[in-house]
């Protein structure tokens, strides 16, 4: 028997004020301005940026869990397999993996929601269209994306973005820099897709993160996430330990590269193509082999290849 969308996630009693809330106001004009941040972790988070800036949000700020959906359905267990502890003899536990909704309070008392677990594998549509239900049924105003994607960048720079939007009002003070291309999809591309497509304000921010660092840690690039949702949102999040700890990286990062010359001169590359480029613009970009903007082609090779190392990694 086919599901429905509502019968993947489930609406826990902590939702009810909120919901009471939404449903007081009579016209959609007439909402708070309530958003939904979305970090869903996948194999299209280059350096887990954005699932850790959600983890770093749940962390620092007070929160409750409002809903949550239905993993078994949604995540192949074979694909992702949870870790399990054995001890001696026995299995004694397992972490199994969450998709969670969460009913957050910025550092100023603003409530917003965050949509944090794994990204789904199986039935996008239909989590998408139950994500829709939540957005009318909680009075979101406001849908908002982080990811990160692997590229062509120094880490000896500033972390640089894509902003991408259902509307280009939402996302004016950002460049353009793509032209068309096809590069592979995930959950959270379809949600903005057709969140848009209903009419509901649906925006993303992709950090860039240096290519050789896709599949480790990369705190900078989820302080720069963080950075972009308040400038995007009008949130107030924490930030400093996150800032701290992307110092302590960079350190760690820096006495790595500079114990290899082959690598300290792939940075020195990556750091004369940057250079000229952003000298030749005011504002920042990405870079191609030739210091000139990457061709959509280009792009999607380097996501296509990421994707794939991804699939070849061990669990």
């Amino acid at each position: 028997m086919r599901q429905l969308p509502e019968d993947l996630v489930e609406v826990l009693p902590d939702a009810e004020p909120l919901l009471a809330r939404a449903a007081a106001v009579r016209a959609a004009d007439d909402r708070a301005g309530l958003v939904l941040v979305h970090d869903l972790a996948g194999e299209f988070d280059a350096a887990h940026a954005g699932a850790l800036a959600g983890s770093h949000l749940l962390a620092g700020l007070p929160h409750q869990l409002v809903a949550r959906f239905d993993v078994d359905a949604l995540v192949d267990y074979r694909g992702h397999r949870p870790r399990m502890v054995f001890s001696g003899d026995r299995y004694e536990s397992i972490t199994s993996p969450e998709i969670n909704l969460y009913a957050v309070e910025d550092d100023a008392g603003t409530p917003f929601l965050l949509l944090h677990g794994a990204e789904p594998d199986f039935a996008w549509e239909r989590f998408t269209a139950a994500v829709r239900q939540l957005v009318d049924r909680f009075g979101v105003t406001s849908v908002v994306g982080l990811q990160a994607i692997p590229m062509p960048v120094p880490h000896t720079r500033p972390v640089t973005v894509t902003a991408h939007a259902s509307r280009r009002q939402l996302i004016e003070s950002y460049p353009v820099y793509w032209g068309e291309m096809r590069i592979p999809g995930s959950a959270g591309a379809l949600l903005e897709l057709r969140l848009g497509e209903a009419g509901v304000d649906a925006l993303g921010i992709a950090a860039h993160v240096p290519h050789y660092l896709a599949s480790a840690t990369y705190p900078a690039a989820s302080l720069t996430l963080l950075e972009h949702l308040e400038r995007l949102t009008g949130l107030h999040v924490p930030t400093e330990t996150m800032r701290e700890a992307a110092e302590a990286n960079r350190t760690e990062i820096d006495e790595q590269i500079g114990r290899s010359t082959d690598n300290t001169a792939v940075v020195a590359a990556l750091e004369e193509q940057y250079d000229s480029f952003t000298s030749a613009r005011e504002s920042t970009g990405l870079l191609g082999s030739l210091g000139e903007m990457p061709s959509g082609e280009e792009i999607g090779a380097q996501i296509e290849q990421f994707l794939a190392e991804q699939d070849r990694r061990p669990d």
